[in-house]
């Protein structure tokens, strides 16, 4: 969201420099195995400022605070993690990406699109994205079959930590995409909006797992979202809280889980 926000503040003439730099490498875009390897190295990056975190909370005293998660993740954990979303990357993502790419014919405009015109496509996939999540998990909560053999495996972290936002099954990563895809292309999006949306996107499933809950945490500026603490009672109670980034529909569908006090005394 930071990067958006500042896309936004640094003016048309901002998007349209990176913009000029990404259309000049547009066969690079279109590749699937550099979609696939951006989208990978994207969660890494995200996730590697709280493996750190997690790695020297047990000497920092003030961390412990903002720690929401009673567990303390170490690097084998980690490391663990990483290698088996990037075998689930290679043997099931990368194909349907490829798949993707060839149906889909994708235009690519030499101007970039307005600031505005950004952030509205930006915040329409968001909407329609956190829509499409909410009924989808609700259903799979809902159907032991579905659970057990789709979402079971996402849900073996009850202590969650960022790397394990993309901790699913094949079936699970793979429709988490598609409705990625469905969401952009109902907006009907500028490629560079869509961009944008999946390093929003990415950022925030990274979030709300991450297990810290800190002053400048987006909940926290923007009380519309859910955050960490929001998906963490999602993962101790295996109900409730459904919707990845806001909270109107847990509210509207009763499904709204109270955030409670955990054994540090903090939120």
């Amino acid at each position: 969201m930071i990067v958006l926000f500042s896309l936004i503040i640094g003016g048309d003439a901002l998007l349209q420099w990176i913009w000029d730099f990404i259309y000049a490498e547009r066969h690079v875009l279109l590749s699937p195995h550099v979609s696939v390897c951006a989208a990978f190295i994207t969660h890494l990056i995200f996730s590697a400022p709280f493996m750190l975190l997690d790695v020297f909370s047990p000497y920092v005293g003030w961390l412990h605070k903002y720690r929401i998660c009673r567990e303390v993740v170490g690097l084998r954990q980690w490391f663990r993690c990483a290698t088996l979303i990037l075998r689930k990357y290679i043997v099931g993502v990368l194909p349907l990406t490829a798949l993707f790419l060839s149906v889909r014919r994708t235009h690519l405009p030499e101007k970039a699109p307005s600031c505005f015109y950004a952030f509205r496509e930006c915040v329409s996939c968001m909407l329609i994205f956190d829509t499409l999540f909410f009924f989808c998990h609700y259903t799979i909560h809902k159907i032991p079959w579905l659970y057990h053999n789709v979402h079971n495996i996402h849900h073996q972290h009850r202590d969650t930590f960022a790397l394990a936002a993309q901790d699913s099954s094949i079936s699970e990563l793979l429709s988490l995409q598609t409705l990625a895809f469905i969401s952009a292309m109902l907006v009907g999006c500028h490629p560079f909006s869509e961009i944008l949306f999946h390093l929003v996107n990415t950022w925030m499933a990274v979030e709300d797992h991450c297990g810290y809950d800190f002053p400048w945490s987006m909940h926290r500026l923007l009380p519309c979202f859910g955050g960490a603490p929001h998906h963490l009672a999602h993962h101790q109670h295996f109900k409730g809280n459904f919707a990845p980034y806001f909270r109107h529909w847990d509210y509207i569908f009763g499904t709204s889980l109270p955030i409670l006090v955990n054994e540090r005394g903090h939120r």
